[in-house]
């Protein structure tokens, strides 16, 4: 199920009808870039926690099937919701990549894993664990708001959002 990674500059280029049409959106360039997969690709899972990531490890400790988990953590950044060991995790389970709207910790850990991660920043401190959060609901970040079974696109210039799966 892993998407065919496409260059996002070229996608936009080749695509206006689909911008003009709101089925291709791009994410305002806010995060940081994480992990050994520089690019990325797949179809979308939602996560909406707040300072908690008990639902983001529960999520990553399943078979990712070339998904991307696309959190969304209220831009928070009094905590890290992501941590090396989920990112192992997630890179053993086949998943694509992840998309925080928050922060990470554990970076070199991260940064060695052949995974793609987007976070806003990196934070020491640990988030909280009692497993509060929505799962598979539509999220708002950088400006995009994303759905469940939408497609996402990653690379070095910036990340997309599709309603359905791109063609080269």
């Amino acid at each position: 199920m892993a998407a065919l990674p496409l260059a996002t500059a070229e996608v936009c280029d080749t695509n206006s009808h689909l911008i003009t049409s709101g089925e291709l959106r791009a994410l305002q360039p806010v995060f940081q870039i994480y992990g050994r997969r520089q690019v990325f690709a797949g179809p979308v899972v939602t996560l909406k926690v707040f300072e908690d990531n008990v639902l983001v490890r529960e999520f990553l400790e399943e078979k990712g099937h070339g998904r991307v988990l696309v959190v969304d953590g209220g831009g928070s950044m009094r905590c890290a919701i992501l941590g090396g060991n989920p990112v192992q995790q997630a890179q053993n389970n086949g998943w694509a990549g992840i998309v925080v709207n928050g922060c990470i910790r554990d970076v070199d850990e991260i940064n060695g894993c052949d995974i793609g991660v987007r976070a806003l920043n990196s934070h020491p401190m640990k988030a909280n664990k009692k497993g509060i959060g929505e799962k598979h609901v539509p999220v708002t970040i950088a400006g995009t708001r994303i759905c469940d079974g939408e497609w996402l696109y990653a690379d070095t210039d910036g990340i997309l959002i599709s309603r359905t799966e791109l063609t080269v």
